[in-house]
């Protein structure tokens, strides 16, 4: 097969992986957001909220462009040799975006701020150590995981303040 035909493939299927690993991660958070719709125009308005909650309009702005940038990382490390270190972080980035899918239901759909708030500080905790194994094997992936990783923490102390207040 000559060269170019092999890289032309090549391409062909990172192209593939990024559709893909977009279509992933959208995927979840337009599960999320679902979810989040059952109760955020009526039991969320209803709690008292600390002086630091943003209004409404930010949310999905923001974890539209961090759902993005978790599918870019992630491609970017799919594309990386196959090793075992490679096996690991594409673990662990499977289960946060599956913890990230767990704290929607626990806060919005089962309108359990306690169990949330334990549920989001292991998300928190998953998502640094997610950060660190995608930095280990590409730095550019770890680093799109930083406003992530940022925004959650914060995130985390919003849930704290809200089961304090409510």
């Amino acid at each position: 097969m000559p060269r170019s035909m092999t890289k032309t493939r090549w391409r062909g299927r990172e192209a593939f992986g990024l559709v893909g690993f977009l279509a992933l991660c959208l995927g979840v958070s337009a599960i999320g957001g679902a979810i989040t719709s059952t109760s955020v125009g009526t039991w969320y308005h209803t709690l008292q909220k600390p002086p630091f909650n943003p209004p409404d309009w930010v949310f999905a702005p923001v974890w539209t462009l961090l759902y993005i940038l978790m599918a870019i990382a992630g491609w970017i490390v799919w594309k990386s040799p196959t090793t075992k270190a490679r096996r690991t972080a594409l673990t662990v980035f499977a289960a946060q975006l599956g913890l990230n899918l767990i704290w929607s239901v626990l806060f919005f759909g089962l309108q359990r701020i306690d169990l949330a708030l334990i549920e989001i500080t292991i998300l928190l905790g998953a998502i640094g150590i997610n950060a660190l194994l995608f930095w280990r094997i590409e730095p550019i992936a770890g680093a799109l995981f930083v406003p992530y990783f940022i925004w959650v923490g914060y995130a985390t102390a919003l849930n704290g303040a809200l089961l304090q207040l409510n």
